[in-house]
């Protein structure tokens, strides 16, 4: 019965909505009497506002008076209502679970701003790379690929494969563009005036999803790649070594027994071979492997030219009566023995029995130290005592 009573209500409710259109029009406009004033009813704002007609903008143009300026931006506030009024609209037809469509895919112009890349015609039809390298080079840096490290410039080609005599550069910064326009354009390169405009970009042929490079997260590498290119200090003309090859080892250099009855002896041999090693350049690191049976240790240089000389002075030379064995570290081999529980006992209980003894030693020395002190000190009253007496008998 409550849902018959409601359908009814409803059905009553649109009956006088229909006689409501029919006798006064559409219930979401209203007129003013007064001066015919036509006002729309605003459902989110809930506020009636004057309706953007062609008759309310001239009204309103004969009444205050407007620029060609002010009428430009009442036809684009008009062109914006309306388009705002046609979404809502669609959004209004479209059914429950129904998605809006998207927009056809399209190719977009590049924006003059952010574009960097000149188009150079009227070059020689038997130009190289380099010399076009070279060219564009003399108004900025050219931008290079994150992902190949190739300078970005590409010179174009016919169908056979033979140059047609243009090209297109990319630099790194806005400002070659400028540079480039105002330096190359007209420029005589081997007999032949060349043409520098900004590179234009045309779609060829219908519009092709498949061809549009994916974006990549790669922000990071472009920016240390500028960062590289703007760098101020020359780059290196010699290929970089490995890391490992800063690294030298030094064999026979000892044995792991030297430090069971005195383990200080390891610091004494390490600050020596640091010593030595500075002379050969900046040391950054100094490792002995006191438990290899080879008396293994290695040093660690900045730079891998201060370890080859390192080695050429160090390899066959003698220390504490053993002839050293020194190369570069191959990045792979490890030195370093780990001990077991028992070893780790024994050396526990090795040192312990050092540090005891020289607690011995210590006491031992202190005990001769006021042994002594108290011998000189009762010789040193004997005497006075006895120069007192003589005195008093010479009295």
């Amino acid at each position: 019965m409550a849902a018959a009573e409601e359908d009814f209500e409803f059905q009553l409710q649109q009956e006088e909505i229909q006689q409501h259109k029919r006798e006064h029009g559409d219930p979401f406009t209203y007129t003013d009497p007064d001066d015919g004033t036509v006002y729309e009813w605003d459902q989110e704002k809930l506020a009636w506002f004057p309706k953007i007609t062609d008759d309310f903008i001239a009204a309103y143009q004969a009444n205050y008076g407007v620029t060609d300026a002010t009428q430009q931006r009442t036809a684009s506030t008009t062109q914006q209502t309306q388009q705002q009024q046609q979404q809502k609209k669609a959004k209004k037809e479209l059914k429950p679970g129904e998605k809006r469509k998207a927009n056809d895919p399209e190719w977009f112009d590049v924006d003059e701003v952010k574009n960097t890349n000149v188009y150079v015609s009227g070059l020689p039809t038997d130009i190289t790379d380099d010399e076009f390298k070279d060219l564009m080079q003399k108004c900025g840096i050219i931008m290079e690929d994150a992902e190949t490290g190739q300078p970005k410039f590409k010179l174009y080609r016919d169908q056979n494969g033979q140059l047609k005599g243009d090209g297109r550069c990319c630099y790194l910064k806005r400002e070659s563009v400028e540079l480039a326009l105002q330096i190359l354009d007209n420029y005589e390169f081997r007999s032949h005036t060349i043409h520098v405009e900004p590179a234009k970009f045309q779609l060829k042929g219908a519009y092709n999803p498949a061809l549009k490079k994916k974006k990549k997260k790669k922000q990071k590498k472009e920016k240390n790649m500028q960062e590289r290119l703007l760098d101020w200090r020359p780059e290196r003309k010699e290929p970089l070594r490995p890391k490992h090859e800063r690294v030298m080892i030094i064999r026979n250099m000892f044995h792991p027994k030297d430090f069971e009855e005195d383990p200080l002896v390891l610091n004494e041999i390490s600050d020596d071979l640091r010593e030595e090693c500075e002379k050969f350049g900046i040391v950054k690191k100094v490792l002995l492997f006191d438990r290899h049976p080879d008396g293994v240790a290695s040093v660690a240089f900045k730079e891998a030219e201060m370890a080859d000389a390192a080695v050429a002075a160090l390899n066959a030379r003698w220390f504490g009566g053993r002839q050293l064995n020194v190369a570069l570290w191959d990045g792979v081999t490890d030195y370093q023995i780990q001990e077991t529980d028992r070893e780790r006992e024994e050396r526990l209980k090795k040192w312990e029995e050092f540090l005891d003894k020289g607690a011995d030693i210590k006491k031992e020395v202190t005990t001769e130290a006021t042994t002594s002190t108290t011998t000189t000190t009762t010789a040193a009253s004997s005497s006075t005592a006895g120069e007192s007496d003589r005195g008093k008998t010479e009295g």
